[in-house]
């Protein structure tokens, strides 16, 4: 891992880590959204070449 994905990959773990409260209260709208935003980051981070 480059030192340029260090933030990102800590924002992935909290916006993945949001997502858990919001499945066990059963609010899939939100767990979705909280998964997306890291799923979206991961393709940006580690998918994208540039």
């Amino acid at each position: 891992m480059k030192i340029e994905q260090i933030l990102p990959v800590i924002l992935i773990i909290i916006q993945g880590a949001a997502a858990v409260p919001y499945l066990v209260k059963g609010n899939i709208g939100q767990a979705v959204y909280w998964a997306a935003a890291a799923v979206l980051n991961i393709a940006v981070t580690f998918l994208m070449k540039g």
